[in-house]
């Protein structure tokens, strides 16, 4: 689905997304650091295997007691929105700024906000279509491992038992 584009960014409704994906921080509240940071994580995954920078929005001031913490990597960042501005706000103007660089993929469930962003010029897909997109990533990955490690485990073998 989304293989194969030049993609300048991914652009995620963090609370969408987290809301969308039970396998992110099961048993950990939605709204939750832990949540938001598994989140983050995942995404890195993705990053690693698709190399497409990704920024996830979060409605909010970030984690309680000071000021929200650095991401990790400069290839996902995360994002909070300020008082009186929304996540949606947020990935609009993104989306904005980021058009006349190449193609950007927005990430949310909010279909008026799809809608919204697809009439700026970006593309849009669900959460459960990006999930699934994930899914086939890390899966395809899992079984070219697999793969290798069975064809080198061969090599071994036959090596060591001429």
């Amino acid at each position: 689905m989304l293989g194969g584009m030049a993609l300048t960014r991914i652009l995620v409704d963090g609370y969408s997304l987290l809301h969308s994906w039970s396998a992110v921080a099961p048993g950990k509240l939605r709204h939750s650091e832990a949540a938001r940071d598994e989140l983050a994580r995942m995404l890195t995954r993705y990053y690693d295997l698709t190399g497409t920078p990704i920024t996830v929005f979060f409605d909010g001031s970030g984690p309680k007691g000071g000021p929200p913490a650095k991401s990790p990597r400069r290839e996902v960042e995360v994002l909070y929105s300020r008082g009186g501005q929304t996540a949606d706000q947020m990935i609009e103007r993104t989306v904005h700024r980021l058009l006349p660089f190449g193609e950007v993929l927005v990430v949310t469930n909010d279909g008026v906000e799809r809608d919204l962003v697809i009439g700026l010029g970006a593309m849009a897909v669900s959460c459960e279509g990006f999930i699934q997109e994930w899914m086939n990533l890390t899966g395809e990955l899992h079984c070219q491992l697999k793969n290798y490690n069975l064809r080198e485990k061969h090599k071994f073998s036959r090596s060591h038992n001429a």
